[in-house]
């Protein structure tokens, strides 16, 4: 009973410490967005004022990264579906030479520090003229969905039964309306959260952004290196909410697609 109560309170104790770590600067940040006077040894602050949030909206540098921001990682999210999906079904139903490479291929983009490739990256755009350029912004995004945009939704579609697929078929189904109304419908939670974690990666994106896109196009991740000389504590504050706040909603709202082992048996991919 003892080792019960104390295993309880262990397990307790961790998942307030990962709260904790993960909510903490969220948690920080805003009393910090709305300080007025802010004096120790106060826990909240003495006076309280919207006058960092008008700071930030009076800005137009700080108001076009954030609408920047908004533009470029849907825009990369659409192109990123639109190549991978179709990768994503071919490495989950068809068998090819050289699929298991290719597979572990795309965590190549991962596996090493991305400011060498995005430097190798700006040599070959300089040639190609995509320098300080929309599209050249939107390559850059692209390669941090890759591999979210491929093997999740491989996984999705690999976790389909193979039975449901065969039934529809025996029963007189093309195999157009066997994927859209079988394959799809159940692999759909997957791709979702594949679009989520992919919007995501595009939308925190920084060092390419920068090195590709500055000084024409800047983000809000882009925009956070200059915050902490050019801008009081409040501005700062408040840009890293709006920074935030959308990845936290977005993952809460996939947190069950994520932690209800959908994606599980898809993983095992051979």
């Amino acid at each position: 009973m003892t080792v019960r109560i104390l295993r309880k309170c262990l397990t307790g104790l961790g998942v307030g410490l990962l709260a904790l770590f993960v909510l903490g600067p969220l948690l920080w940040l805003f009393p910090h967005a709305f300080a007025g006077t802010w004096r120790y040894p106060g826990l909240l602050p003495q006076e309280w004022t919207l006058r960092w949030w008008r700071a930030v909206a009076d800005n137009p540098d700080l108001v076009a990264a954030v609408r920047w921001s908004f533009v470029f990682a849907p825009v990369a999210t659409l192109l990123s579906a639109v190549v991978c999906l179709p990768a994503a079904y071919a490495f989950s139903r068809f068998d090819f030479p050289g699929r298991r490479f290719f597979l572990v291929a795309l965590f190549s983009v991962n596996a090493f520090p991305k400011i060498g490739l995005y430097v190798a990256m700006a040599s070959l755009f300089y040639t190609l003229n995509l320098m300080t350029t929309f599209w050249g912004v939107v390559i850059v995004q692209l390669l941090g969905t890759v591999v979210f945009m491929t093997w999740l939704p491989a996984a999705a579609f690999s976790s389909v039964p193979r039975s449901l697929e065969e039934a529809a078929r025996d029963a007189g189904a093309g195999p157009l309306t066997v994927f859209w109304r079988v394959t799809l419908p159940i692999a759909r939670p997957g791709i979702l959260v594949a679009v989520i974690l992919s919007f995501l990666a595009a939308f925190d994106e920084a060092q390419g952004t920068l090195l590709i896109g500055a000084p024409v196009y800047l983000t809000m991740p882009t925009a956070m290196y200059g915050m902490v000389t050019n801008y009081p504590e409040g501005v700062a504050a408040v840009f890293s909410l709006l920074l935030s706040v959308p990845s936290v909603v977005l993952l809460f709202g996939v947190r069950r697609h994520i932690m209800g082992g959908h994606l599980a048996e898809g993983f095992q991919l051979r």
